[in-house]
């Protein structure tokens, strides 16, 4: 690719790949996850080291409303070397980086902030559309970063919810963008 391209400008986050999210049998299963993962990895691929991952933790303090969240969610109320946090095998090589572990659904902050730069631009992917993808997006435009959601390299919940979720982030502008992983790649 070109130096005038998206990827060479831009980071890609991937948005909580992990086991959790993606197996069918998991209550937060995402039914569009094996969908949306052939576009996260030809996304990673053409990003090279300019790709982080992150995972949401079980690890938030109890004491707050993350307690009555585990209360709702039992099965997630688990140690953070559960499998269930694991990323996924797609996932495992994306990022030269360490992945981001946090125990909250937006991903934006400090840390990442720290790698890419304030105010960079960022093309969001991963899971779920209408949780943590949503999260990580108003929180980064909060921040002064571009922001630019990969639609189709985002699983919703359920279409209805990943259409929602898109409609909202779609308020955005210009700060965020919705496109997908073609136009990402060919730096449209």
């Amino acid at each position: 690719m070109s130096e005038r391209s998206e990827p060479t400008r831009a980071w890609l986050v991937v948005i909580d790949p992990q086991a959790i999210f993606a197996a069918p049998d998991s209550a937060w299963g995402s039914p569009f996850f094996a969908d949306a993962m052939p576009r996260i990895r030809a996304l990673a691929e053409s990003f090279g080291e300019r790709v982080l991952v992150t995972r949401w933790m079980p690890t938030a303090d109890r004491s707050t409303s993350w307690g009555e969240y585990f209360a709702a969610w039992p099965f997630a109320d688990q140690p953070p070397t559960d499998p269930l946090f694991d990323l996924v095998p797609d996932a495992a090589d994306l990022s030269p980086h360490p992945t981001l572990d946090l125990p909250t659904f937006g991903k934006w902050g400090p840390e990442i902030e720290a790698i890419i730069g304030r105010g960079a631009h960022v093309v969001l992917a991963g899971v779920s559309t209408d949780c943590c993808v949503l999260s990580t997006a108003l929180a980064a435009a909060d921040a002064g970063a571009r922001v630019t959601v990969a639609a189709d390299a985002c699983a919703g919940s359920t279409a209805e919810n990943h259409a929602a979720a898109l409609h909202v982030m779609g308020l955005y502008p210009p700060q965020i963008t919705i496109s997908d992983a073609a136009s990402v790649l060919a730096g449209d």
